[in-house]
């Protein structure tokens, strides 16, 4: 029987660091990952397929609709939606590979197949040939991940009514997509195809979209896509979705109570994501779920099983890949004796349409709520001269500080590379920089970095130079 330091079972951004970290600290370590190809939901049918879509298809539009503006004079440019998946395709390929490389760099095993416990300390690896094999694991870190949820009474056919995984490899461009969530993932893929001519209806239960994110950024978002041509139907609560050859239908009750249908030829389900725990033998090691169906932890990551950790989607918090590898990193560094921590205050979120959404610490909402008494500095994107240049000027940066000490509590910004952009507010809050601070930090002209110094000085006094 192989015997290991250290088992991480999942291969997602969590998964994988988790691995490369004990390596890094000495640890014999495996990875077991029961697809081909490792990096697991985000790189394989998530994060990274999407944002290549995401940049295939904002190309087109500037192609389509800004050219001009700059004095590109082309012909009508054309949707090869085939072309745009086998490129999407291509970066996966391309990223996956990349992992193999970090695996074999480390000298850590990877078994193809799917991990469950035998034991605590024991783990079958059932390969898909149907052989297997049993290893031996000092520790052992659960890294399985999350997949998309549904709502019960909604089949998913995975050809018209579909999940975020199908509406990465659509065979044609849909004529009216309606999306069910106002979440992250469904206006990113929303934005996908309006941006190649879809009709886009998204429908949230709630009275906002993106609604765990700052409302200003909410408001702004909605109103930045509404412009695009994205339509939204709040407060709606959708009660049966009905397929009839290649039409769908949508019925769900709105605000007023009153019934309404929505008729489309694809329907994107996007009501957020649930761990996957499945076929894991949990209960052969005696490892606790919670109320939600996640693996129970402690402030550590340990389960109520001693020598086994859980990171990720598949324990309580925020399912960002960004996360994961935080807690990957905290968890093998533990192992080895030292004392890392994590700020969870201060994992940024971001949504990667255009113009891009980001946000890190507290939001007005949180505040409010919590009785502290805080200043807000804001400033438009349109105020900058980068912004004019590239033709960017929707959205704008807002920086929330406390009242008396001026440290920065919040950071929240909509606009070009806002994704890029939200490092500065972690790096600022993670030291307990004041808004002076960043006031008084020099930021390169011209840039959109601008938008975040100019913030930062409407939030001490009202000293914003240029609005």
């Amino acid at each position: 029987m192989s015997q290991f330091d250290v088992t991480v079972i999942g291969s997602g951004p969590g998964g994988y660091v988790a691995a490369i970290r004990a390596a890094q600290l000495g640890f014999k370590t495996a990875i077991i990952e029961k697809y081909p190809t490792l990096g697991g939901t985000c790189l394989n049918v998530g994060c990274i397929p999407s944002k290549a879509l995401l940049d295939s298809s904002e190309h087109f539009e500037k192609a389509k609709h800004e050219f001009a503006d700059y004095g590109i004079i082309i012909n009508e440019p054309k949707v090869d939606l085939a072309k745009m998946i086998e490129r999407k395709n291509s970066v996966v390929e391309q990223t996956t590979k990349g992992i193999n490389f970090l695996m074999d760099k480390n000298k850590i095993t990877v078994f193809e197949g799917v991990g469950s416990f035998e034991s605590a300390t024991q783990i079958k690896v059932s390969k898909n040939d149907g052989s297997s094999e049993t290893i031996d694991s000092k520790y052992t870190i659960i890294a399985t991940g999350s997949k998309p949820s549904s709502l019960p009474f909604i089949t998913l056919d995975k050809e018209r009514v579909i999940t975020s995984t199908e509406a990465l490899n659509l065979k044609e461009v849909p004529k009216h997509l309606v999306v069910i969530g106002g979440g992250v993932i469904g206006l990113e893929l929303g934005s996908v195809y309006l941006r190649l001519g879809s009709q886009v209806t998204v429908v949230e239960f709630m009275d906002k979209i993106i609604p765990g994110m700052d409302g200003s950024l909410s408001k702004e978002l909605q109103k930045v896509l509404r412009k695009q041509g994205m339509k939204f139907e709040l407060s709606t609560a959708v009660s049966a979705v009905e397929r009839n050859g290649d039409s769908v239908k949508v019925t769900a009750k709105n605000k007023k109570g009153e019934e309404v249908t929505y008729e489309s030829d694809y329907v994107l389900v996007s009501v957020g994501r649930r761990p996957y725990t499945d076929g894991l033998g949990l209960e052969n090691a005696g490892v606790e779920l919670d109320e939600r169906g996640r693996v129970k932890t402690n402030d550590h990551l340990q389960t109520n099983v001693s020598n086994i950790y859980a990171i990720g989607d598949v324990v309580a918090g925020a399912m960002l890949a960004h996360k994961a590898e935080e807690e990957g990193t905290l968890v093998a560094e533990i192992l080895a004796g030292q004392k890392p921590h994590i700020n969870y205050n201060l994992i940024p979120g971001v949504v990667y349409t255009w113009p891009e959404v980001a946000g890190v610490g507290k939001t007005e909402e949180q505040l409010k709520a919590e009785g502290v008494a805080y200043k807000v500095g804001n400033f438009p994107m349109r105020a900058l001269g980068r912004s004019r240049a590239s033709g960017d000027t929707d959205g704008f940066v807002k920086i929330i500080a406390d009242e008396k000490t001026d440290e920065v509590l919040g950071f929240h910004m909509i606009g070009a590379r806002a994704a890029d952009l939200v490092a500065e507010g972690v790096i600022a809050m993670e030291f307990r920089a004041s808004a002076e601070d960043i006031a008084r930090s020099s930021h390169a002209h011209p840039t959109y970095a601008e938008a975040v110094k100019e913030a930062a000085l409407d939030a001490t006094g009202k000293r914003s130079i240029h609005m």
